[in-house]
């Protein structure tokens, strides 16, 4: 969708095999590359019109690990049937401090975006994990029952307990 070459390179630096699809790619194209897992980048824009990929992460979900960074992040979400908004000032630069709400640390993260995911439409089956302390914004979902989660911020530019490290290693962990 956009994605910034560091987190391709985080990626392989762990050890995983990557290939890199347009945005556009269909769910039995991703399918038919075999992939331990899939992770949903960064981009700009506004997630809503990009039906299309909405289509292609419901067709991967439960059938492949998810992670998804902003945009991703974002587009897991209304694949699994949440809503979007715009945000009135978007979330800028590198000091957003969003707490974990798994241990209640505080990451402070680098954003850019306009967008954020509406805490009242999130289905039953998504579980908030992460949450911005300026506006209290989700910041960070987890699928209850299949292997998907996100997170709104850039984990490879973040700096706390759980930074690039430990996200990148979950994902690493689901395949």
């Amino acid at each position: 969708y956009g994605m910034k070459w560091n987190i391709a390179r985080h990626l392989f630096d762990m050890g995983c095999r990557v290939t890199i699809l347009p945005g556009t790619a269909t769910a039995s194209e991703i399918l038919d590359l075999e992939p331990d897992g899939v992770f949903l980048s960064n981009g700009p824009g506004d997630p809503e019109p990009l039906v299309y990929a909405q289509e292609t992460i419901r067709g991967l979900l439960g059938r492949k690990p998810i992670f998804g960074i902003c945009l991703g992040h974002q587009l897991l979400c209304l694949a699994a049937g949440a809503r979007t908004y715009k945000l009135k000032f978007g979330h800028r630069g590198a000091n957003q401090p969003v707490q974990n709400l798994e241990d209640s640390r505080v990451e402070i993260t680098c954003q850019n975006h306009g967008f954020a995911v509406e805490a009242e439409s999130l289905p039953g089956d998504l579980e908030v994990t992460h949450v911005n302390l300026n506006d209290k914004t989700i910041e960070g979902i987890r699928h209850k029952t299949l292997p998907a989660f996100s997170v709104q911020y850039h984990p490879e530019a973040s700096s706390g307990p759980h930074d690039s490290g430990y996200l990148f290693a979950r994902f690493k962990g689901m395949l």
